[in-house]
């Protein structure tokens, strides 16, 4: 018996990727730097969440706002925040030198919040 007797050249599937589009997540920090030691806490939550923003968006490169590099730097390299808040932006790259590969990059920016109960992740305006 032969598998993959499905035609898929027929099916057309729309590719989310290519979307522009925002949206808000809380990333649990405390999970992703439990066990670092203190002078790498800081710096391994900041590739944490380079890592959620590839994974959740589906783009190799992430720039990272300064007002979200400075929350998580806020208190120190070993005192980082447990949770945080951020609107992750699917951008097209306008650069000419990218690569084909890079049509498309992902913003991150901090979003304050008091109270992260009940919070879920949200589709916003991308023109915010």
């Amino acid at each position: 018996m032969a598998r993959g007797n499905k035609q898929t050249s027929e099916r057309k599937t729309r590719s989310a990727l290519t979307d522009v589009v925002a949206r808000e997540y809380t990333i649990h920090l405390h999970t992703r730097v439990h066990g670092k030691g203190f002078k790498h806490r800081a710096p391994s939550a900041v590739k944490a969440v380079k890592a959620f923003a590839q994974k959740h968006m589906g783009t190799k490169k992430v720039v990272l706002e300064p007002g979200l590099n400075s929350a998580i730097w806020g208190k120190g390299i070993k005192n980082v925040p447990h949770r945080i808040r951020v609107r992750l932006h699917r951008k097209r790259n306008d650069d000419e030198d990218a690569p084909a590969d890079e049509k498309l990059y992902t913003y991150a920016s901090f979003v304050p919040t008091t109270d992260f109960k009940g919070l879920q992740t949200s589709v916003v305006d991308a023109e915010e």
